[in-house]
């Protein structure tokens, strides 16, 4: 068994699921596995057993390459898999289990490339820094946002970043399109209140906040967002076309989305902002009005569009309901046209002849918003070649989540070209490490 296989499979076997018992088991076998390479970490912990991982590998030049993956994962039903969600069975040639691919099996590749730099004496291009996170999948709080208040100067340096939601294969004709994200929709995750006059459930309604609430969750629920064409997402459009060699629609794109199926899901969440209602508390009784309710909406808005989302979240809320923020944070990007953007590329290239690397802006968020406000500019890269069966979409905080090792062994490499290699024009030449 390859090593970045094995390693997989023994990070998916601690359960860190969030919210649960915490990280610190994942977070110490990783540190091991750094220090039995001779890689010094820096442990920490913001809360008890919520804790991370970070270490410095000194390279050719002090200018830094952050690469940051997190620990944590979304709870899994075991009765709802086909395979145990924490059992790390290797089976079918893939790595199974809850965070296969969000994020433990990025984490395998970048522990086993640098454990086999070790044994082999390389040295990266630049300095690398490795950071293994605590609670990515709630608000970060736990996680990167208390690195880099808390922990700032082990990020020194660090001018670019990769990291999950991006970099990985779709199937086209003729070819395999590898998104490189540039950025990521902002996150305003809202508790919303409406108050009213409590009372019994017989009596002709006053002022029932049950049914204000419902009324103002509704009118999110279906309201129309505007189409938003931003750059990253018109660029990426524009790409597709040219690799599929037809035409795409940008006054029909819901429905180009859905015609080009998984090459239309790069972009049919990204062309607009989004409010779903997820959650709703209130009442205690069958036959009593209560004077509260409370709900919760996720929202997303694009680069660019906070306040334009706002104002109409405001709007559509009404009078008679207050909203408070859970979680706000804005929507990084990355520039496009960087010499940084054309090495990932460019290593994606060189491992893959068929690769078409395209920008790409993610739906959801990532700890890249936590390290942009060090003006650290993040790029989804986490190189991963899929079989045509996978929807790697549908395999996020879903069922039967799982890996191809083949896949695994393919980013290793990938990852030591970005690595250990400054110029773009000499990727191809790139030693292959052992996987």
């Amino acid at each position: 068994m390859s090593e970045v296989a094995q390693i997989c499979s023994d990070l998916i076997r601690f359960d860190t699921t969030n919210p649960g018992s915490g990280e610190r088991p994942a977070a110490e076998h990783v540190a091991a596995l750094l220090s039995e390479a001779g890689i010094e970490p820096v442990v920490f912990e913001s809360a008890s057993r919520r804790t991370s991982v970070v270490a410095r590998i000194p390279g050719d030049s002090p200018e830094a390459l952050l690469i940051h993956g997190h620990l944590d994962v979304v709870p899994a039903r075991p009765s709802d898999w086909r395979i145990h969600p924490f059992s790390g069975e290797i089976s079918g040639g893939c790595v199974w289990g809850r965070g296969a691919v969000d994020m433990k099996g990025t984490l395998a590749m970048t522990l086993a490339l640098v454990r086999d730099w070790a044994r082999r004496g390389v040295r990266p291009d630049r300095d690398v820094v490795l950071a293994f996170l605590a609670d990515e999948e709630a608000t970060g709080e736990y996680g990167a946002r208390h690195a880099v208040r808390h922990h700032r100067e082990l990020f020194d340096g660090c001018t670019d970043a990769i990291s999950e939601s991006g970099g990985y294969s779709v199937e086209a004709p003729g070819a395999r399109i590898y998104p490189v994200a540039v950025g990521e929709r902002g996150t305003a995750w809202m508790r919303l209140t409406a108050t009213g006059v409590a009372a019994h459930g017989s009596r002709p309604p006053v002022d029932n906040a049950v049914a204000e609430l419902c009324h103002a969750m509704s009118r999110i629920a279906s309201h129309p967002w505007p189409v938003r064409l931003t750059p990253g997402v018109a660029t990426l459009i524009e790409n597709l076309s040219a690799v599929l060699g037809e035409r795409i629609d940008l006054d029909r794109l819901e429905e180009e989305a859905r015609r080009l199926g998984r090459i239309g899901d790069l972009f049919g969440a990204q062309i607009r902002n989004s409010a779903n209602p997820t959650m709703l508390q209130a009442g205690y009784k069958v036959n009593v009005v209560p004077g509260t309710a409370e709900g919760h909406v996720d929202g997303r808005f694009l680069p660019g569009y906070r306040e334009e989302f706002l104002e109409t979240i405001d709007r559509l809320l009404g009078p008679r309901v207050t909203r408070e923020f859970v979680n706000l944070e804005d929507a990084p990007s990355a520039p496009m046209d960087s010499p940084f953007f054309d090495r990932l590329g460019a290593a994606l290239v060189a491992e893959d002849p068929a690769a078409r690397p395209v920008p790409y802006v993610m739906s959801g968020g990532t700890d890249a918003k936590s390290f942009a406000g060090l003006g650290i500019r993040g790029y989804g890269f986490a190189p991963l070649m899929l079989t045509p069966d996978l929807d790697y979409f549908g395999m996020f905080h879903g069922v039967d989540e799982r890996v191809p090792v083949e896949g695994l062994e393919f980013g290793v490499r990938v990852l030591n070209r970005l690595l250990t290699t400054r110029d773009s024009g000499d990727l191809r030449g790139a030693e292959a490490p052992a996987s």
